[in-house]
């Protein structure tokens, strides 16, 4: 069986053409090939110039896990993290972080070079916009003298 690589995660706000086919377009090469369940919204990765194969789980004889086996088991996985981690208290408007913080861990759980991770910590630290205090809990902090 081939290894999982590396995973990314973007929340969409349904699973139309529209909301799939930029996230593909940002994440995976044109030379890859794509491979999906019969979903509708997938259709148009030809015409976007990637190789696609669909594996129709309502026409197999198979179920889900068996035909797209890495797809289930990072389910799967990203679902015990979330309630062990979080103890199911995952609020919508946090989800993004969440996978964020998720894709992170399990990209780099194979690294043979752990001094990276402080480094790749920091880099990320400095590329990305702070978040307030506000902006995390919509409450305005209290500021004590």
């Amino acid at each position: 069986m081939v290894k999982i690589g590396r995973v990314r995660f973007r929340c969409i706000n349904n699973a139309s053409s529209e909301e799939l086919i930029p996230f593909i377009i940002d994440n995976v090469d044109k030379n890859s090939l794509v491979i999906t369940d019969g979903w509708r919204g997938y259709s148009s990765l030809k015409d976007k110039g990637y190789k696609h194969e669909v594996k129709n789980i309502s026409k197999s004889d198979k179920d889900a896990g068996k035909l797209l086996p890495r797809v289930h088991l990072i389910i799967a996985l990203v679902k015990r993290w979330l309630m062990g981690t979080h103890q199911g208290a995952v609020s919508q408007k946090h989800l993004q972080y969440y996978l964020d913080e998720f894709s992170f861990r399990f990209n780099r759980r194979l690294s043979t070079h752990r001094g990276k991770l402080f480094y790749r910590i920091i880099q990320q630290a400095v590329v990305i916009k702070a978040e307030t205090m506000d902006s995390i809990t919509g409450k305005k902090a209290k500021h004590y003298i």
